[in-house]
């Protein structure tokens, strides 16, 4: 119980802290990426040199301000270290907001984190999976508010 409570006083000061660097208008830059999977309809799947990686968020589906399981599930080989994910918004630095994964089976890795919501209303965030010493791959999606 006391880990829900910290997990949402984090989430309501990263808020706070976001606010002067979330946009609330467009920059007249370039369009960050586009969507590239629909957590919302099952894992999302990429590689990492050469082996299988698949990211599920639950529950579905998938909002902001609302605790969320993360589980990275790998297909070849067991990476020798855990992997994290840092989460953020496309094209922009949004500070650091990173989900510590543990082992949760032979091949699965599970944490547990928050995606704050922005005040621009701006929905599609990224999560960059990273497995230390072998690579990194980003998911693109969007989320509810």
């Amino acid at each position: 119980m006391q880990a829900n409570v910290k997990v949402r006083l984090f989430a309501a000061v990263f808020t706070l802290i976001m606010l002067p660097v979330c946009p609330t208008s467009s920059s007249g830059k370039s369009e960050p990426p586009g969507v590239e999977c629909d957590v919302h309809a099952g894992p999302c799947r990429a590689h990492i040199s050469g082996t299988k990686v698949s990211l599920d968020i639950e529950p579905k589906p998938v909002k902001a301000m609302h605790d969320l399981t993360f589980t990275v599930t790998f297909e070849g080989e067991k990476p020798v270290a855990a992997p994290y994910i840092d989460l953020g918004m496309p094209g922009m630095n949004m500070g650091r907001n990173r989900v510590i994964l543990k082992p949760a089976g032979e091949l699965i890795y599970r944490g547990e984190g928050v995606i704050v919501r922005c005040p621009s209303g701006r929905r599609t965030w990224k999560a960059k999976v990273t497995v230390p010493d072998v690579g990194s791959v980003e998911f693109v999606f969007d989320v509810i508010y």
